[in-house]
């Protein structure tokens, strides 16, 4: 593929849209939020003694009930992955990569949508996925204005 004058400018709006994500509001809320988890080192052992009872679980799932730490670890996992739940800094954290991934998926339906109306985008949110005024879909069973 020879590079010509068109992909330069291409790959020049490519990169000052890569640095306008990375200067926005949602990715900075993520960077502040990844670092108050990850500057705390009791969290950081929590989520590290987590995924070591993760893999139990999964050693766990593959014989079921007749495992015989089953009811231990089982208890264990929910007991931990409750605690992680409830601790603001991941919940925190958990709503910024949610808000961040709904700024990648907008830019991907824009992106999507310029080339052709009929790209379809794979989006996390299913409210992008509609791509209607709706908001939940033309079969969400309650009224819709949309032209679908």
């Amino acid at each position: 593929m020879m590079m010509t004058s068109d992909w330069v400018i291409i790959l020049d709006e490519a990169e000052a849209l890569c640095e306008m994500i990375l200067s926005s509001e949602p990715a900075r809320a993520l960077q502040q939020a990844y670092d108050a988890v990850y500057c705390d080192a009791q969290l950081v052992e929590a989520i590290y003694a987590f995924n070591r009872i993760k893999e139990q679980y999964e050693d766990v799932q593959r014989f079921g009930k007749y495992h015989p730490d089953y009811h231990t670890i089982m208890k264990s996992i929910r007991q931990q992955k409750r605690a992680l739940d409830l601790n603001d800094k991941i919940s925190a954290l958990k709503i910024a990569e949610n808000d961040f991934q709904d700024l990648l998926d907008e830019i991907s339906l824009l992106i999507g949508k310029t080339v052709s109306e009929a790209v379809k985008v794979p989006v996390s949110n299913p409210f992008f996925a509609t791509g209607s005024s709706c908001g939940g879909g033309c079969g969400s069973g309650g009224s819709c204005s949309c032209s679908a």
